[in-house]
């Protein structure tokens, strides 16, 4: 890969929020992305990543199952809403203020008046009485069993010692080994998500690694849903926009944070 290219991969990364294709992901693109995450870089090379690629259809039936029941009860409870609110945007003109968050342009008919109380108590306590969390649930529970494809990133505990900076240095090495293969998606037609919600729940969290056989010598870090990206892609019932980004004066600083570096014109904005 040249230069340009890697740089237009960059540009072109995405997080797939809709279906993809049925059709199996091929044992040569399953090879490939974990090649490709070999190549990323870890303290000593001590490369201390593993992963389980997933696509038995009653394992990930199974998973699909905790993924939407965490869905519906993350969002019964208020937990998500009340976690991730300073990110939610309702306005291209707020968007374009932060640079930062996700622009909620799609919401089914009945939320749209709630609009701009959604994340109220009242309008959390009217998108539970209109079945909105159960209906999430269920969105989320199809799109994880509809995907050919389920990733689990791992580490050994051998070089993941919590308390420890080694757990900092595998966490760090593990992250940019998924860049690695978000990057590697986008180049072989394929999309990829991360699979967030049975993480809030310790309880669901535990049973998806009884479920996966985790050994005690290792480490459960995320799941993430792969396969091909069909050519006409159907939004999910809600669904956002992210590609604001900050520009270089919101995030970098010239020799000391006392110095913020000026902005120049850019294709990576």
């Amino acid at each position: 890969m040249n230069e340009h290219s890697l740089r237009e991969a960059i540009l072109k990364r995405r997080t797939t929020n809709g279906q993809f294709e049925p059709r199996p992901v091929s044992i040569e693109h399953q090879h490939m992305l974990i090649e490709a995450a070999a190549r990323a870089p870890s303290h000593f090379n001590s490369q201390p990543w593993r992963f389980i690629l997933i696509d038995d259809p009653d394992t990930r039936s199974r998973i699909a199952e905790i993924g939407g029941r965490t869905m519906r009860q993350l969002m019964e409870k208020g937990v998500f809403f009340q976690r991730y609110r300073k990110y939610f945007r309702f306005s291209a003109e707020e968007m374009q203020k932060r640079r930062d968050g996700i622009l909620i342009d799609q919401l089914p008919g009945p939320l749209k008046p709630f609009i701009k109380q959604v994340l109220s108590d009242t309008a959390l306590k009217i998108m539970s009485s209109l079945g909105v969390p159960k209906l999430l649930g269920e969105d989320n529970r199809k799109l994880i069993e509809g995907s050919p494809l389920l990733l689990a990133v791992l580490v050994t505990k051998e070089e993941y010692r919590p308390g420890e900076l080694s757990a900092f240095y595998c966490t760090l090495s593990a992250g940019m080994a998924i860049e690695h293969i978000w990057l590697l998606c986008g180049e072989l037609g394929m999309g990829i998500q991360f699979v967030s919600t049975p993480m809030e729940i310790p309880d669901a969290w535990q049973e998806l690694k009884d479920l996966l056989k985790v050994p005690d010598d290792m480490e459960l870090l995320a799941v993430y849903r792969l396969g091909y990206v069909p050519q006409e892609k159907q939004r999910p019932r809600i669904d956002w926009q992210s590609d604001q980004r900050k520009p270089i004066s919101m995030l970098a600083y010239r020799n000391s944070c006392d110095v913020v570096e000026a902005d120049e014109p850019s294709g990576l904005l």
